[in-house]
């Protein structure tokens, strides 16, 4: 197939060269052109516009930050696009979706609702989890690709909408996790006991997910090369604080998260690993 990434960022870059390394004619487009042009090394087509990119592709894939950033990608590229199925796989949220769905519809474009669960190492091994949703016809064509990024696909439904609605769920789950690891790591510390201890006593028992330890000893020894920026970790919490706000739900947990993280953007982390939510509450 021919496949259009529009994305070339942690997550696009690599997706990229997995989807090529598939045997697959890749052609990418990131508005930064100097984030796109290592993947040439890789035999991967780097188009000077979103439009050129996408132009004759089977599978046009969307990986950025969130929902503006895919508006301003796709917007001046829809009517180039012909037969190709969008797959998008950015998070966006349930309102960002709605909006693509409509752009979709409006130029007659089969869009796949296809967001992943995975960071940048799972990213760089082709182990990411894909959600999918949308038309059978439509997700069929776009299972090279997720075959080629990921470990595996869960289907989620029929109707774009149902995948981001999961993926929300998922970063619910995320975030929590992330936040509670923080204030344990802060009070061991107050309390004036090794928190590496703490992380010894819970690796590998039903208390301690191996994430806790991977980003548990990053908070520890304050190290934060980012495999995932804290800017959009705190971009996913206040997504899913809007989607619960929506349903008519009240989260505080997910409301205090996102304010927690706001204050370490604040004090400089945005651009550090998400395991930086710690320097919150750190003087």
């Amino acid at each position: 197939m021919r496949v259009a990434v529009l994305g070339t960022g942690t997550m696009g870059a690599p997706m990229a060269r997995n989807i090529a390394k598939a045997g697959h004619e890749v052609v990418a487009y990131n508005r930064t052109r100097e984030r796109a042009e290592p993947l040439a090394q890789d035999g991967i087509e780097i188009a000077g516009d979103a439009g050129t990119a996408v132009r004759g592709a089977d599978v046009v894939v969307t990986i950025v930050a969130d929902g503006d950033a895919v508006v301003s990608l796709v917007e001046p590229a829809l009517g180039e696009m012909g037969g190709a199925v969008w797959a998008q796989m950015s998070t966006v949220g349930v309102t960002g979706l709605e909006r693509l769905i409509a752009m979709a519809g409006d130029a007659g474009v089969a869009l796949v609702d296809a967001p992943v669960s995975g960071t940048k190492g799972p990213a760089e091994q082709g182990a990411l989890v894909v959600l999918a949703s949308g038309p059978p016809e439509a997700r069929e064509r776009c299972v090279p690709v997720f075959d080629a990024v990921g470990a595996r696909t869960v289907v989620l439904g029929d109707e774009p909408g149902a995948a981001t609605r999961m993926k929300l769920v998922l970063n619910a789950w995320l975030i929590s996790l992330v936040e509670g690891l923080a204030e344990s790591i802060q009070l061991a510390e107050g309390l004036g006991v090794d928190p590496g201890t703490f992380l010894e006593i819970i690796d590998g028992g039903p208390l301690g997910p191996p994430y806790a330890k991977l980003k548990g000893t990053m908070m520890i020894e304050r190290s934060y090369a980012p495999s995932f920026a804290l800017r959009w970790a705190l971009k996913d919490a206040v997504l899913v604080e809007e989607a619960a706000r929506d349903a008519g739900l009240d989260l505080p947990l997910a409301r205090t998260i996102a304010g927690r993280m706001q204050t370490a953007v604040d004090a400089g982390h945005g651009d550090d690993d998400m395991a930086a939510a710690v320097e919150a509450g750190r003087s």
